[in-house]
């Protein structure tokens, strides 16, 4: 596959990204080298590759599943600009 300028025109104009014309015959050789290169991943022999989520083996660590307070509202409450009664005050908004 290979794309010319009028098709980098097209994906900047779609993308909503402000191309010059002298921008654009840089913009073409760099795509067809991107291109290039899925072309040669589409040549591997990946027939004896299992599909994988990640490169590094690891399971996942369960823990029981139950709502809690975090046993430290104190050091919560202290990130806050302002609290009142155990919780974040916020400003009243009325639209």
């Amino acid at each position: 596959m290979s794309v010319n300028s009028e098709t980098v025109r097209k994906i900047a104009r779609l993308a909503r990204i402000a191309v010059t014309d002298d921008e654009v015959p840089g913009l073409t050789e760099q795509l067809n080298g991107i291109l290039g290169w899925v072309e040669q991943l589409g040549e591997v022999d990946t027939s004896g590759v299992e599909p994988m989520a990640s490169v590094m083996p690891g399971a996942l660590r369960w823990r029981e599943d139950v709502v809690t307070d975090g046993a430290m509202p104190d050091k919560v409450l202290a990130n806050a600009p302002e609290a009142a009664s155990g919780f974040f005050a916020v400003p009243k908004v009325i639209e």
